[in-house]
C-alpha cells in the first residue's frame, strides 16, 4: 500500500507513507461496511481533497467517532485525538509548559502537533468547550496560521514554501516561522445544539467548517449488523427491536420530551439475547432505557405504548434470571476467563467469560442472598459480558454492597471512585505533580491505573458530576481507547495486538512510544441516584450517558426480604421492633405525596440496619426514638413532623424518653452503657471544656455513646448555641480522646479538605489536613459548621466513611485496616479513627447546604436541642449561682416561648441556650444591672425590625421581663387615710339563767346516697400567662384568660394552695390550674347537672376545696334553695341551710354521714366562726345567735347543741344617752382570729385576746374582741363609712337601669388575716372616685374596684380591676352572682385571686410586706438608674502617696476645680476636701451645680420634634392615598386586614428575600487571569501559566439547562353563602379575607418566582376569578377591590357547595402550567357532609396529580367535623384551624416547609 491508492466510488486518493505508524487507527473498519457509511466516507474524502475542515454533526453515541477513524485508517493517517470539556483551555490545545531541569520550556499540545506534524485533529464535543476557548483555533482553520506561545509562528503551507523560494531555511529558523503540513485536517464532532444540551457553535467558528449530518444508520444497515451480532436470535424478534428504537427516536418521541434511544447500543444487546435466548426483551429494553426510572408518568406510558406495539411486553412469559449458580475458572489456554452458570427457572445455562482473576481467588460458591438481590447479580452477570453498567438506587439501598459482592464473585479488584461536583476532566484522567528535582510531571488517575491493570472501577456518584466531565470517558467506554494530556495513548488490547504486530515492536518499544494496552478485563460499575422526574437540576440520565451503559436498577425489597436482610446482618434484634420499623418503612415508602417521601429517603435499607444493631445491642429502646434520631425530626418543617408523627401513630409505635445515669472512675458509665477510658499518646489534643451537667445532654451522651460503640460515626445537628460543641469536648473529654478540629465554610474544597499543597524550592510539598492526621493516629476527627461546605465537597467523606479508602491529590490512598496490601504510598486507617459531624439544622435561617439530606445516611445522626426548661434552669443555675432563682425562671420561660415561637416560624431566629447563658453570666457578675438591660444584649440585634421587635416585647412582658420600663413607673393605687377606730358597743353571749334558758338543739344522723362515679373527658387548654408587672408595677401580679364561651357564667372561685378552681354555669363546667403550669384543666359537667340543661331558673354553682387526704378534690354545690358553708371544707366537712328553713345539716365527706341539726329559729345567714361556734342569724329580725356543738359529733354523752343569743348592746355616753347601733346582716366573719401584734396595731392598743373581724355594709371593718371564746361581754370596735355600701342610687354601667333589687349571692368580701386586711369588690358606684383621681383624669373603665382596708397602715386605698374583653348577654343573671362584674377568693397569706365575667384571672398582692418585697425585686430587674451621670476615672498611679489628708486652700474666687490636690471643694482630687477624690479628710460641697436631672428628663424627645415627624408621616400617607386615588376610610379597612397579618407578611418576605440571596450566592470561577491562587493549578503557575487563578463570580447557568420556571400557585378561597353565615360566630369570611391580603402582600415584586392567582368557589361555580396570574394588584387600593368583591360575593351567591369541583379544576389547570413546582391551597369550611360529599372523595381529589401539591384548610366547623375529615386526609396536607386566627399562620407554615424549602 505504500504509495498506493485508495478509492471510494470515483475518487481516489494518493496514500503517503506515515511517518509515525503507531499513531494510525487499526481495526476500526468494519466487517461489512454498510452503504451509507460508504457515502460518509466518500464525502470527506472530498473534502480533504479540497483541504476543507468537516464538522460531523448527530446523535449523541460512538457512530460519529468511528466513522471518522475508519476514513483514518483507510487513508493511514496519524490522529490527535482531544475530548473536549468545560475544563479544556487554550493551553491544552496549543502549548503547555513544563519544567525540566529547573528551566521552563513549552511542549507542542495536540492542535500545534497536528499542523506541524501533518496529523488529522479530531476535536470531539464542540458544544462542551466554554465559549472563549474553540476561537484560538479560528485562524488555524481558516488561514492555516498560528502565533504561538514561545515566540514561533505557523504558517500556511503555500506561503512558506513561497518564502522559502527567497529566503533559506537557517534564515526561517531564525525567525521562528513553522511550516503547517499540507496534509492537515481538522474533523471536528458534536452534537446539535439546541437540540441537546452545551454550547452553541460561535459563528465565526461554524463557518470555518463544512458539516455532514451523521444520523443513525438506516434501519436496514442497521439490521444487517445486528444479524451479524446475533445469528441465534430471531430475525423477528431483532426486527422488532430496531422498529421500536427507530419509533422513539422519531421526531414525535422528542416532541413528548423523551430521550433519545441509544440505537448503537442495540449490537450488545442482541449479543446478550444471543447468550441467553430466552431472555425477555422488554427487561432488555429496560436496561437500555431506563424508562421508568428518568421518565414522568406521561412519558412511561408512552414508552409502554410502543412496546405494546411491537409485541416486546414480554416480561411475563420470559423469567428473568434467578441466580449466579457458580463461577469456575478456566485453566490452560483459557487462563483469565471463566464459565458462569446461571440459574433461569430450573435450567443451568453455561456461559465463558471474559474475566480477569487475580489468583484463583474467586469465590465457586455464591453466598445465599435475597431473591431480588440473586436476580440482580444474575442480571449483571449477562450485562457484564458485553459493556459497561450502571446501578441507579436510592441512597442507602446498597448499591456499593451489591457491587462489591459482583466483584468478589468474579475475583475482581475494586477501585472506588468519589465523583464530586466540581470535578474535573484531569481529577478524572492525570493530575500533574513535581518529582523531587523540581520537575513537573503527569500522575495517572485511579482510573487510568485500574483501565491498565483491569480492575472493576466504581464511578459512585455519576449523578453529581457536570455531564461534560464525564463524556471525557465516552471513548473510554465505547472503544476502550483514551488519550491522555502527556500524549500517553491507551488502546483496546486486540488493536494493541494488531499494532504491535504490524510494526514488529516489542511491548518496551511500545511504552517508549507511550503507548499501553487497556487491560481486557477492564470494566466500569456506574452508581447514581435515580434522577428526579421533572425538576431542572437533577436530570442527570442525558441520552449521551444513556448511550454509555446498561442500566440496571436497585428494586426497593420487599418486607420479607427486608426482614432476612436484617435478621442476618443484626442477628439478635427484637422481632417485634423490626416488624414495626418495616411496617412504616414501607407505608412511608409506597405514598406519592413528596414531604413523605423525603422521609422515607432517610429510612433507607442503610439506616435500618444501623437501628437494628443498636437494638439489638440495647433492646430496651424504643422505636419510635430511632425513627425520629434517623429522620432528625426535631428539624423537620411542620408538615413534614406531622406527617411523620401521623404514620407512627398508624403503624403502632409510642414514644417515652430513658433517663441516664452517672459517672464513675476508670470506666465511663453514661446511663446504661460504659466504655473503658482510652490512654491517648498525645494528651494536648484531649479537649478540657467548661461544662455543667444536665439531664439531657448526658442523654445525647449517652446516645453518642451507644453508636460509638457500635463503631458508627457521628453526625450532630442543631441550632446555634445549643452546646454541640460542648457536648462533643465534653464526650471526648471524659472517654480521653484526642481530636483533630476542621472548620468548614464556604471555600472549603475538596484539597484543602485532604491536603494543602505549598511550595518549597521549586517543589510541590503536600501538607497533611487534619482529617488525615486524625487518620493516620487515630484520633477523633471533630468537623465543624460541616453545612457551610458545598455537599460536593463533603461528598468525598462518603467513600471515607463507607469503605475507609480515599485518594489524596498527592496519589497515596488511605486505606482501612483489614486489607493491608504491601502497595507503596498507602495509608492505613488507624483502627480508632472516628469522625464527629457538628451542622446546623437544614433551612431557613441558616441556610447552610443540606449536609443532612445529602450524608446523613452514612452517620449515625443526633439530634440536639436547647435543654428542656427544667434541665436548662439546672444548668443557668450553675453558671449564675448568685442570681435570684425568680429571674432564672422567666428567663427560661420567656426563651422557652421564643423558641417554639421559632419553630412555628413566627420569629425567624432561633434563641439558644448560649444566649441565655451569656445574659445569666452578666447577672452573675454585674447582679446591680438590671436584667431589663442585659436582654437587650440579645435582643438589641432585633431593635430595627418593627414587627419583630413587637413579638419580642410582647412575649418579654408576658413573662415579666421589664424590658422597657423605668425604675420610676410604679402604679400603685392612692391611699387614703381610714377614720378613726371607735368602740360602738358590746356583744354579749347569754348563758344560763332561766329568763333566756338555752335552747337545746337535738341532732340526728344519717348516711348519706352516693351515685356514680361518672366518667368525664378532662380537656387540657393551653394558658397564655401574662405577666403584669411588665411595663410599670401595679398590684396585679400575673393575669390569663381560661377558655370559656360567652354564654358561660363565671360563679364562683376558690383556692387550695397554690391551685384555682373556677366554676361556671350554663353550662356548668370546672376549670382547674395548677401552680405555675401552663395548661388549665377544664371538665364539662353537662352530664352531672342536667338540670340547668332544661333551663330552669338560672342556677348557680358553688365551689368548696377539700383539704388533706382529699387534696386535689372539689365539692360543686348547685344553690336552689340550700346554701353551703365552706369555711372549714379543708377540714372535710361542709354545712348546708336553707333560706328562712329552720334545720343545718352538716355533712362529714370522710365518713359520708350527715348530721342534721334543729333549730327552733328560722335562718338567714350562717357563719362558721370556728369549729365547733357558728354564728346564726334570725330571718326578719337580724338576731344573733350562737351555736355551740361537741367537737366530736359521734360522742355519744352530750352529743347535744346548745344554741345562745347574743345581745348586741350601746356604748353609753353617759348621760343616759346611747349612740346608735343599727343592726345589720355582716357580708363575711373570719373564721380565726388576728394574730396578736395585728390586733394591737389595728386598736392602737397593747392586747392579746381571742377575736374575729366582721365586715358589713355601714363599716371598712368591725373587730369584736373577745367573741366567740370569753363569755363576758365582748366590746366591738368599728371604722365606720361615711355612707353605707349599696346606698348610692345611680344608673349601673353595666347592667342598665337602677340596681337591682335582690341581694347578689355573693359577698365578695375577703379577709387576709396574715396581712391585716379586709379586701372587697366594691363597685365604681361606692367609689370615691374624686378622692382619688385629679380633676382632669377620667377613671378607667372598670369591672370593679378591690377596696382594700389595711387595719396595720389604717390606710384604705381602691384598687381599678380592668374590665373583661367580652361581655356576656345574661347581664340580669350575673347581677345575681355579684354585685360586681368580678368574683374573687383569698389567695395564698397576702394576696388575691379575682375572675371577672369574661373568664380572666388575676392575681393580686395586696399585703403589704409582699408588696415591698416584690417593689424591691422589680426594681433590681430593671437595675439602678441612678440620674448620676457616669464618669471614667483612669486611676493613675501619681507616685504621689496619699500625703497627710488636709482642707486644701480656699479660693476665694471659689471657681470650680477638678482635681490637683490643691483646692478645697473640687471634684475628683486627691488628698483634699471635696468630692468624688481620693484620700480627703471629709466631703466638701462649695456649692457647684449640685442639683441633678433625672435620667428620663435627659433620654426624652423633645415635644415640637416628635409632632413635626408626626406631621410629615401623615403629610406622606395622605400624598399616597391621593396617588393611588384611595379615600382615608378604605385606607382604614384595608388596614384591619393587613394589620392583622403583618407579621406573617414580615416573616415570609424574610425568608423569600434570604432565599433570593442564597440563589445569588457567588461560585468560584476557575482559570482566571486574577484572583486568589487555585491550589489545583500551583504546578501550572509554577511553570509560568497565567490563568491559574480563581475568584468568586455569578455563575453563567449551565448551557442548555432549562430556565429557572416561577413556582405556581393558585389558592382557592371559599366565598359561600355559608361562610358570610357563620362569620359572625368565628369570623371566618374575614379570615379568609385576611389570608388573601397575606398571599398578596408577601408575593408582591415576587412575581418572577411565584406566579400566583386567587379563585373564589361558592354555589354560584367554581372558579369565580379574583386575581389574574397576568394582572396581579399593585396597590392596595387594588388589594383592597379583591377583598370587597370576595365580600359581597359571599353575601349575594347561591348556597351549594363546590369545593371538590374547584379543587379538581384547580389542580388540572394548574398542571397544564409550564412552572418549576405547582401548588393548589383550598381554603373550605368543612361542611362537606351537609352536601354528601366524602372525605375519601375529597383525599383522591387532593393526591390526583403528583405533579400538584394540593393543601386544604378547613375552617373549623361544627362539632368535630373538621377534625374527622382531616383523619381521613393524607398527612401533612390537610389543616384544621379551629381558631381562624390559626388561617394565616398555617399559610405560612405551607409556604415556608415546601415552596420555599426547595427554592
Amino acid at each position: 500500500l505504500i504509495g498506493g491508492t485508495v478509492k471510494i466510488g470515483e475518487i481516489s486518493f494518493q496514500l503517503k507513507p506515515p511517518r509515525n505508524p503507531e499513531l494510525v487507527p487499526v481495526n476500526h473498519m468494519m466487517d461489512t461496511m454498510p452503504q451509507t457509511v460508504a457515502q460518509h466516507l466518500r464525502w470527506i474524502m472530498q473534502k480533504d481533497l479540497l483541504g476543507q475542515d468537516v464538522f460531523l454533526i448527530g446523535p449523541p453515541g460512538p457512530l460519529r467517532r468511528s466513522i471518522a477513524m475508519q476514513y483514518l485508517e483507510l487513508t493511514k493517517r496519524e490522529v490527535e485525538y482531544v475530548a473536549l470539556s468545560r475544563d479544556t483551555t487554550e493551553t491544552d490545545l496549543k502549548q503547555r509548559r513544563e519544567i525540566r531541569a529547573g528551566t521552563a520550556f513549552y511542549v507542542d499540545q495536540c492542535a500545534v502537533r497536528a499542523a506541524t506534524q501533518g496529523r488529522i485533529l479530531i476535536l470531539e464535543g464542540l458544544e462542551k468547550a466554554e465559549r472563549n476557548v474553540l476561537p484560538v483555533l479560528n485562524n488555524l482553520l481558516e488561514n492555516r496560521e498560528m502565533q504561538l506561545e514561545d515566540g514561533r509562528f505557523l504558517m500556511a503551507a503555500q506561503r512558506y514554501d513561497k518564502l522559502l523560494e527567497e529566503h533559506t531555511k537557517e534564515e526561517l529558523d531564525a525567525w521562528k516561522i513553522v511550516r503547517v503540513s499540507e496534509d492537515f485536517r481538522v474533523i471536528a464532532l458534536g452534537l446539535p445544539v439546541p437540540r441537546y444540551t452545551g454550547n452553541p457553535l460561535d459563528p465565526p467558528l461554524r463557518s470555518r467548517f463544512q458539516a455532514r449530518d451523521i444520523y443513525y444508520l438506516p434501519f436496514k444497515d442497521q439490521l444487517e449488523i445486528l444479524y451479524n451480532a446475533g445469528p441465534a436470535v430471531s430475525v423477528e424478534r431483532v426486527s422488532q427491536l430496531l422498529s421500536f428504537a427507530t419509533t422513539l427516536c422519531s421526531q414525535e418521541s422528542t416532541n413528548l420530551g423523551l430521550p433519545d434511544f441509544p440505537v448503537d447500543n442495540l449490537t450488545s444487546a442482541v449479543r446478550i439475547l444471543d447468550l441467553f435466548p430466552m431472555m425477555s426483551t422488554q427487561q432488555l429494553v429496560q436496561r437500555l432505557y431506563p424508562y421508568e426510572a428518568m421518565l414522568g408518568k406521561e412519558g412511561r406510558a408512552a414508552v409502554d405504548g410502543v412496546l405494546r406495539r411491537f409485541e416486546l411486553l414480554d416480561a411475563a412469559q420470559c423469567p428473568p434470571p434467578n441466580e449466579v449458580v457458580s463461577v469456575e475458572p478456566l485453566s490452560g489456554p483459557q487462563e483469565g476467563r471463566a464459565t458462569i452458570t446461571l440459574r433461569i427457572l430450573d435450567r443451568h445455562i453455561n456461559k465463558m467469560k471474559p474475566c480477569f482473576l487475580f489468583s484463583t481467588k474467586c469465590k465457586t460458591e455464591c453466598k445465599k442472598h435475597t431473591p431480588t438481590h440473586a436476580r440482580l447479580l444474575a442480571e449483571m452477570m449477562q450485562s457484564h459480558l458485553v459493556k459497561d453498567m450502571c446501578l441507579i438506587g436510592a441512597k442507602g439501598c446498597g448499591k456499593s454492597v451489591i457491587a462489591k459482592e459482583f466483584a468478589n464473585l468474579l475475583g475482581y479488584n475494586i477501585e472506588p471512585i468519589m465523583l464530586y461536583q466540581d470535578m474535573t476532566a484531569r481529577d478524572l484522567l492525570q493530575q500533574r505533580y513535581t518529582l523531587p528535582n523540581g520537575d513537573t510531571a503527569w500522575r495517572a488517575s485511579p482510573l487510568v491505573s485500574a483501565a491498565q491493570e483491569g480492575k472493576l472501577v466504581l464511578l459512585d456518584g455519576v449523578h453529581r458530576v457536570n455531564l461534560g466531565t464525564l463524556a471525557v470517558l465516552s471513548r473510554l467506554i465505547h472503544d476502550r481507547e483514551l488519550a491522555l494530556y502527556d500524549g500517553t495513548r491507551l488502546l483496546r488490547s486486540d488493536r494493541y495486538q494488531t499494532l504491535k504486530e504490524e510494526l514488529q515492536l516489542s511491548d518496551e518499544e511500545m511504552q517508549q512510544r507511550s503507548i499501553f494496552p487497556i487491560h481486557p478485563a477492564f470494566r466500569i460499575i456506574a452508581l447514581a441516584e435515580p434522577p428526579v422526574v421533572g425538576s431542572s437540576s437533577q436530570q442527570w440520565l442525558s441520552p449521551e450517558i444513556i448511550t454509555m451503559f446498561l442500566f440496571h436498577t436497585m428494586k426497593p425489597l420487599d418486607v420479607a426480604e427486608e426482614t432476612t436482610i436484617i435478621q442476618a446482618m443484626a442477628p439478635n434484634t427484637p422481632a417485634e421492633a423490626v416488624q414495626q420499623l418495616l411496617h412504616l418503612t414501607h407505608s412511608l415508602r409506597k405514598t406519592s405525596d413528596p414531604t413523605v417521601q423525603s422521609l422515607a429517603s432517610s429510612l433507607s435499607t442503610r439506616q435500618l440496619l444501623r437501628i437494628c444493631r443498636r437494638l439489638s445491642r440495647h433492646p430496651e429502646e424504643k422505636v419510635a426514638h430511632a425513627v425520629h434520631k434517623a429522620c432528625l425530626s426535631r428539624f423537620l418543617p411542620s408538615l413534614a413532623r406531622s406527617a411523620l408523627q401521623k404514620s407512627l401513630s398508624t403503624c403502632g409505635i409510642e414514644d417515652d424518653l430513658v433517663l441516664p445515669g452517672q459517672i464513675k472512675d476508670g470506666v465511663l458509665t453514661l446511663g446504661q452503657v460504659s466504655v473503658p477510658v482510652y490512654s491517648p499518646d498525645e494528651k494536648m489534643k484531649v479537649p478540657d471544656v467548661l461544662f455543667y451537667d444536665n439531664a439531657q445532654h448526658m442523654i445525647v451522651m449517652e446516645d453518642m455513646l451507644k453508636d460509638f460503640l457500635l463503631g458508627e460515626h457521628l453526625l450532630l445537628v442543631g441550632n446555634q448555641g445549643v452546646g454541640k460543641n460542648k457536648i462533643v469536648d465534653r464526650f471526648l473529654h471524659l472517654m480521653n480522646r484526642p481530636r483533630e478540629y476542621l472548620q468548614l465554610h464556604r471555600d472549603t474544597t475538596v484539597q484543602t479538605l485532604t491536603l494543602q499543597p505549598s511550595v518549597r524550592n521549586g517543589i510541590i510539598v503536600y501538607e497533611d489536613s487534619p482529617l488525615v492526621k486524625a487518620v493516620k493516629m487515630g484520633y477523633i476527627l471533630v468537623i465543624d459548621e460541616a453545612d457551610k461546605a458545598p455537599t460536593n465537597v463533603t461528598c468525598i467523606l462518603k467513600t471515607l466513611v463507607e469503605s475507609g479508602e480515599m485518594i489524596l491529590a498527592d496519589g497515596r490512598r488511605i486505606v482501612s485496616s483489614m486489607t493491608t496490601t504491601g502497595r507503596p504510598n498507602i495509608i492505613v486507617m488507624h483502627p480508632d479513627f472516628r469522625m464527629l459531624v457538628l451542622a446546623n439544622r437544614p433551612g431557613f435561617p441558616f441556610l447552610g447546604n443540606d449536609f443532612f439530606g445529602a450524608l446523613g445516611d452514612i452517620f449515625s445522626c443526633h439530634a440536639v436541642d436547647n435543654p428542656k426548661p427544667q434541665a436548662e434552669f439546672a444548668m443557668l443555675k450553675q453558671y449564675g449561682p448568685d442570681v435570684p432563682d425568680a429571674v432564672l425562671q422567666k428567663l427560661v420561660a420567656a426563651f422557652g416561648e421564643l423558641r417554639a415561637m421559632a419553630d412555628q416560624g413566627t420569629i425567624t431566629y432561633p434563641y439558644s441556650t448560649r444566649e441565655v447563658v451569656n445574659i445569666v453570666k452578666h447577672l452573675q457578675k454585674f447582679p446591680e444591672e438590671g436584667l431589663a438591660n442585659v436582654v437587650r444584649n440579645v435582643f438589641d440585634f432585633d431593635t430595627y425590625n418593627k414587627e419583630m421587635r413587637e413579638i419580642l416585647i410582647t412575649t418579654l412582658h408576658k413573662h415579666g421581663i421589664p424590658i422597657g420600663a423605668k425604675p420610676s413607673s410604679v402604679n400603685l393605687a392612692k391611699e387614703l387615710p381610714l377614720p378613726e377606730c371607735r368602740m360602738t358597743g358590746y356583744w354579749t353571749t347569754n348563758q344560763g339563767g332561766n329568763a333566756r334558758r338555752k335552747f337545746l338543739c337535738p341532732t340526728e344522723s344519717n348516711p348519706i346516697d352516693v351515685k356514680g362515679p361518672v366518667y368525664l373527658r378532662v380537656q387540657g387548654y393551653p394558658l397564655e400567662r401574662h405577666e403584669a408587672r411588665a411595663l410599670s408595677f401595679t398590684e396585679q401580679q400575673t393575669h390569663w384568660q381560661i377558655p370559656i364561651s360567652e354564654v358561660n357564667i363565671i360563679c364562683d372561685v376558690t383556692t387550695a394552695n397554690d391551685a384555682i378552681y373556677v366554676a361556671t354555669c350554663n353550662p356548668v363546667s370546672l376549670f382547674a390550674i395548677k401552680g405555675r403550669s401552663a395548661t388549665a384543666h377544664c371538665i364539662d359537667l353537662y352530664d352531672v347537672f342536667p338540670r340547668s340543661i332544661s333551663g330552669i331558673g338560672q342556677p348557680l354553682v358553688t365551689l368548696a376545696a377539700l383539704g388533706n387526704p382529699l387534696d386535689g378534690h372539689v365539692v360543686l354545690h348547685e344553690e336552689q334553695s340550700f346554701k353551703m358553708c365552706r369555711e372549714f371544707a379543708h377540714k372535710n366537712w361542709l354545712l348546708f341551710y336553707k333560706e328562712d328553713g329552720n334545720q343545718l345539716d352538716v355533712l362529714d365527706v370522710l365518713e359520708g354521714k350527715v348530721h342534721t341539726i334543729s333549730l327552733p329559729i328560722n335562718l338567714k345567714q350562717v357563719f362558721l366562726v370556728a369549729e365547733d361556734r357558728w354564728l346564726l342569724i334570725e330571718s326578719k329580725t337580724e338576731r344573733k345567735f350562737l351555736l355551740t356543738k361537741p367537737m366530736h359529733m359521734g360522742a355519744e354523752d352530750s352529743g347535744v347543741c346548745q344554741l345562745h343569743t347574743i345581745s348586741e348592746d350601746p356604748v353609753s355616753t353617759g348621760f343616759g344617752m346611747t349612740s346608735g347601733m343599727e343592726v345589720s346582716a355582716p357580708h363575711d366573719i373570719s373564721s380565726d382570729q388576728l394574730s396578736s401584734e395585728n390586733l394591737s396595731t389595728a386598736l392602737g392598743q397593747k392586747i392579746v385576746s381571742p377575736n374575729r373581724v366582721l365586715a358589713d355594709a355601714s363599716s371598712f371593718a368591725t373587730l369584736i374582741v373577745g367573741f366567740p371564746d370569753l363569755l363576758s361581754p365582748n366590746e366591738v370596735y368599728s371604722f365606720r363609712r361615711k355612707t353605707s355600701l349599696g346606698a348610692v342610687k345611680g344608673t349601673d354601667v353595666f347592667f342598665g337601669g337602677a340596681r337591682h333589687a335582690g341581694p347578689a349571692k355573693r359577698s365578695n368580701c375577703v379577709t387576709l388575716l396574715g396581712a391585716n386586711q379586709v379586701v372587697r369588690a366594691i363597685p365604681t358606684l361606692d367609689v370615691p372616685l374624686a378622692d382619688i383621681y385629679p380633676k382632669d383624669v377620667t377613671p378607667p373603665m372598670t369591672a370593679a374596684y378591690l377596696e382594700v382596708t389595711d387595719l396595720n397602715a389604717k390606710k384604705v386605698k381602691y384598687i381599678p380591676v380592668p374590665r373583661s374583653q367580652s361581655l356576656s348577654p345574661y347581664t340580669a343573671w350575673m347581677s345575681k352572682v355579684s354585685n360586681t362584674y368580678v368574683v374573687l377568693a383569698p389567695m395564698g397569706s397576702g394576696g388575691i385571686v379575682t375572675v371577672d365575667m369574661g373568664g380572666c384571672v388575676r392575681i393580686w398582692e395586696t399585703g403589704l410586706d409582699n408588696l415591698q418585697r416584690s417593689l424591691l425585686e422589680w426594681k433590681s430587674m430593671i437595675g439602678a438608674e441612678d440620674g448620676r451621670p457616669v464618669q471614667i476615672t483612669v486611676e493613675r498611679d501619681s507616685g504621689l502617696d496619699v500625703s497627710s489628708p488636709r482642707h486644701g486652700k480656699v479660693d476665694p474666687k471659689n471657681a470650680p476645680h477638678v482635681g490637683g490636690n490643691q483646692w478645697a471643694g473640687g471634684t475628683g482630687g486627691r488628698d483634699t476636701a471635696g468630692l468624688g477624690g481620693m484620700g480627703g479628710p471629709y466631703r466638701l460641697d462649695a456649692g457647684h451645680n449640685v442639683y441633678q436631672v433625672s435620667q428620663m428628663e435627659k433620654d426624652a424627645v423633645p415635644e415640637e420634634v416628635k409632632k413635626a415627624a408626626r406631621e410629615m408621616a401623615e403629610k406622606a400617607f395622605k400624598q399616597r392615598l391621593k396617588e393611588i386615588q384611595m379615600s382615608e376610610y378604605d385606607a382604614a379597612t384595608y388596614e384591619r386586614f393587613s394589620g392583622a397579618v403583618r407579621r406573617q407578611v414580615q416573616s415570609l418576605r424574610v425568608i423569600l428575600d434570604s432565599l433570593q440571596a442564597k440563589g445569588k450566592e457567588r461560585q468560584w470561577l476557575k482559570n482566571q487571569a486574577l484572583g486568589e491562587l487555585d491550589d489545583a493549578k500551583i504546578i501550572d503557575g509554577l511553570t509560568g501559566e497565567k490563568s491559574i487563578y480563581k475568584r468568586r463570580g455569578e455563575l453563567e447557568p449551565e448551557l442548555g439547562s432549562p430556565q429557572q420556571k416561577p413556582k405556581r400557585l393558585r389558592l382557592l378561597v371559599d366565598v359561600s353563602g355559608s361562610m358570610y353565615r357563620f362569620n359572625g360566630v368565628d369570623g371566618r369570611l374575614e379570615r379568609s379575607m385576611e389570608a388573601v391580603c397575606m398571599v398578596m402582600e408577601a408575593l408582591e415584586n415576587y412575581e418572577h418566582k411565584f406566579k400566583y392567582d386567587i379563585v373564589g368557589h361558592s354555589g354560584d361555580g367554581f372558579d369565580i376569578e379574583l386575581v389574574k396570574s397576568s394582572k396581579i394588584p399593585k396597590n392596595d387600593k387594588e388589594r383592597l377591590k379583591v377583598l370587597k368583591t370576595m365580600h359581597a360575593h359571599s353575601q349575594f351567591c347561591m348556597s351549594g357547595d363546590y369545593t371538590l369541583e374547584g379543587t379538581e379544576h384547580a389542580i388540572k389547570e394548574v398542571s397544564h402550567e409550564e412552572a418549576d413546582e405547582h401548588f393548589v391551597i383550598v381554603l373550605s369550611d368543612a361542611n362537606l357532609e351537609r352536601y354528601g360529599i366524602r372525605p375519601d372523595r375529597f383525599a383522591q381529589v387532593l393526591t390526583s396529580n403528583s405533579q400538584v401539591n394540593a393543601f386544604a384548610i378547613f375552617i373549623g366547623s361544627l362539632g368535630d367535623q373538621a377534625n374527622r375529615l382531616q383523619k381521613t386526609l393524607p398527612a401533612g396536607r390537610s389543616f384544621v384551624a379551629m381558631d381562624t386566627r390559626q388561617i394565616p399562620q398555617i399559610l405560612q407554615q405551607i409556604f415556608t416547609s415546601t415552596m420555599l424549602s426547595s427554592a
